[in-house]
């Protein structure tokens, strides 16, 4: 939607299948071919190279980037925040309509706020190690192996180029060596992959912890800063980056006068149950990989290759690994179940932008009545009308606020209209119901 793919396209290794194996023996051998979507694969991407895109898109924009700046504090006034920070060793004050905080799990903006950051921490070390490897294993294929001495995960960068995470007793070095990626590997790891090369590592403690609130006045957190969990799904990063696409919107829209309080108070509401969700996910995965207790084992070695074969199962291992099946169901800003909507219209990063599509019948009188709407929210409600049976109201993010299959297209616009004035402020005043004319 923002129109960044092809870059990380090219970049990325394409992986299509999840493989749980353990002792030699392959529990589970899933596809990873997530549906309504064109981009039915997880995109590898080191995470250098992520930034990298990043960055070179924002600068596109006229954005930079200003490194070793830092927070310092900041006061909250009715219409700003003025901020103190610290760039290269000199004190900066600024003002900004919003702060937002991602600035990572040890986020100054969040203790700053006096956030509570409620969890705990996981008992294991963990390891991280890229390194170079042969190509034994499929390149479109990352590995979970469970194993009593800590589980590894295996991500494949390339076809010779992998990610691994597992978790150790004790750190040997200030850096996990290649010496010891490869004793793990063989004791845990599918038969016959090598390490050749050390391209990085480190050691690192896990949490999983969460913010109650993710916001406090014109002050957000985003991204670590508000969650942190397990790395065992790949869900750290891809959740922040959900943070903050559910947020800008909304900010967008106050930023020129067009959204309320109830806007962004639903950032917080939106956003904490799916952080839940992950946090569980991961844990879940975490100790069931890793479990020490033998019948636990038996156990999970047994219920996997039966559950992994069924078709439910399998949606929703995908659904929820690939953060597709994210819905905003409850969320006071929206009707029904809060899906994300997939169509080709809202691709490439011109296909809503600050706005809301309606979709609805090209019949008359529906049509005129969704243009009269329209245009009494001066230009953030977008009607698209076609040959249709429902009526769909889709949010700047792709999600759905809502969708009616009805034959009384008025009381729907109706509705459509009751819930866009919780969060939007009419260009003009317009009648409260619709009637034909």
């Amino acid at each position: 939607m923002a129109g960044l793919a092809g870059p990380f396209l090219e970049a990325a290794n394409r992986v299509t299948s999840v493989a749980i194996v353990t002792h030699g023996r392959t529990l589970a051998h899933m596809r990873f071919a997530p549906e309504d979507t064109p981009y039915s694969f997880v995109a590898m991407v080191p995470q250098d190279v992520t930034e990298r895109l990043l960055v070179e898109a924002l600068q596109r924009k006229g954005g930079a980037v200003e490194y070793e700046t830092s927070f310092v504090s900041a006061a909250q006034h009715d219409d700003c925040v003025s901020v103190t920070v610290d760039q290269k060793g000199r004190r900066l004050d600024l003002r900004a309509a919003f702060v937002v905080g991602c600035d990572g799990a040890h986020s100054a903006v969040r203790h700053f706020l006096n956030l509570s950051f409620e969890g705990a921490e996981y008992d294991a070390l963990f390891m991280l190690a890229d390194v170079q490897t042969n190509d034994t294993l499929p390149a479109d294929e990352m590995q979970l192996c469970p194993s009593e001495a800590g589980p590894v995960a295996i991500f494949p960068m390339s076809s010779t180029r992998r990610r691994i995470v597992a978790t150790i007793e004790k750190a040997e070095g200030d850096a996990p060596s290649l010496d010891l990626v490869k004793k793990i590997l063989g004791e845990r790891a599918p038969i016959g992959i090598e390490a050749y090369a050390m391209h990085w590592s480190s050691y690192f403690r896990v949490q999983h912890r969460r913010v109650a609130q993710m916001s406090v006045g014109r002050i957000f957190i985003a991204g670590d800063a508000a969650h942190i969990h397990s790395p065992y799904g790949g869900q750290g990063m891809n959740t922040g980056l959900h943070d903050v696409w559910n947020l800008v919107w909304k900010l967008d829209f106050v930023l020129h006068g067009r959204g309320g309080d109830q806007l962004l108070e639903s950032y917080t509401v939106e956003r904490r149950p799916v952080i839940k969700q992950v946090i569980e996910t991961t844990d879940f995965l975490t100790k069931a990989l890793g479990t020490p207790n033998k019948l636990a084992q038996t156990l999970r070695d047994g219920v996997i290759p039966m559950v992994s074969r069924l078709a439910p199962f399998q949606h929703a291992f995908v659904q929820r690994l690939s953060e597709l099946g994210i819905a905003y169901r409850g969320s006071p800003i929206v009707e029904g179940a809060g899906q994300r909507y997939f169509d080709e219209s809202v691709r490439g990063g011109d296909g809503i932008r600050s706005r809301f599509l309606l979709m609805c019948d090209d019949a008359r009188p529906v049509k005129d009545l969704a243009k009269q709407l329209a245009e009494s929210f001066g230009g953030v409600v977008e009607v698209r009308l076609a040959p249709r049976r429902d009526i769909t109201l889709v949010r700047p993010d792709g999600y759905i606020a809502y969708s009616a299959h009805t034959h009384d297209g008025i009381a729907a616009l109706n509705a459509v209209r009751s819930l866009l004035e919780r969060q939007i402020t009419p260009s003009r005043s317009a009648p409260s119901t619709m009637t034909p004319g």
